[in-house]
């Protein structure tokens, strides 16, 4: 993920509407540290265009290839790995998913 897209743009009603999902939804994935949001003073979340990337997979694996969180979770911690290698897994493995950017 690029880095210089870090920056926590999005509130939650935001993020969930570009994701098309609802509020809730975006919770149970800060529940189960999926994508945990950046937080304020006052302790709204606020997420970053990489976060809503990352939601935007997580929404193409569980609704297209039927993925449950759990193994969202599996899938990122192999990811994980093998980026240390410089590779792109994501693409490799899921070429049908199409990153749709925001800006």
């Amino acid at each position: 993920m690029d880095p210089k897209n870090n920056k926590p743009l999005f509130t939650l009603s935001v993020t969930a509407e570009i994701i098309g999902v609802h509020p809730r939804t975006l919770m149970i994935y800060e529940n189960e540290k999926l994508v945990i949001p950046f937080r304020t003073k006052t302790n709204r979340r606020r997420y970053s265009q990489n976060d809503v990337k990352k939601l935007q997979f997580i929404r193409y694996l569980t609704k297209k290839r039927g993925v449950n969180l759990a193994g969202v979770k599996c899938v990122f911690d192999v990811f994980e790995k093998v980026e240390d290698k410089d590779l792109d897994p994501q693409r490799i493995t899921f070429p049908d998913f199409v990153d749709s950017t925001l800006i």
